[in-house]
């Protein structure tokens, strides 16, 4: 495969994070299965710096890591292209999630910018659901496109 097909690769398997993630976190963190980590996530003022929620973190690290390492094993090949489609998605979502979003970390405190908003508009109507159950907005890098109208609407108001 040439360079070009690894790129367009990496790209798809970082679109298709966005669907895993949602899957995962709609029937798995909202499920039986993984309601214990993350029904912390949903708890206003939870005062530690980790949540049990975190460990979300692991079960996307690990097979990337396992992809990186068997996608050099005997020189570059297509699981590590997989593997860094991951990584990047994982990236994205710390930084989306993590930073822009919970604002664990204070580097954008100021943003105006209405894709942005939109995403913390809607990751906000998801954390009004204290239980497991009546959730919404499950997505990270795309919710429903009302949130991105109301931001913009609300950015160009201003």
């Amino acid at each position: 495969m040439e360079i070009l097909g690894y790129i367009i690769l990496t790209l798809c398997v970082f679109v298709t994070m966005e669907g895993v993630t949602w899957l995962t976190h709609k029937f798995i963190m909202h499920g039986a299965a993984g309601w214990y980590f993350h029904e912390d996530h949903h708890q206003p003022g939870y005062p530690h710096v980790f949540e049990k929620n975190d460990a979300f973190f692991v079960v996307f690290a690990v097979p990337s890591m396992l992809l990186f390492f068997f996608g050099t094993w005997n020189g570059l090949n297509w699981m590590f292209f997989v593997g860094l489609g991951i990584l990047l998605y994982g990236i994205a979502y710390f930084t989306i999630h993590d930073v822009l979003i919970h604002r664990r970390f204070k580097w954008f405190e100021k943003t105006n910018n209405w894709y942005l908003r939109g995403l913390r508009k809607a990751h906000k109507i998801h954390h009004k659901h204290l239980g497991k159950e009546e959730g919404e907005c499950f997505g990270m890098l795309y919710v429903p496109l009302k949130y991105f109208k109301e931001a913009r609407l609300a950015t160009v108001k201003k």
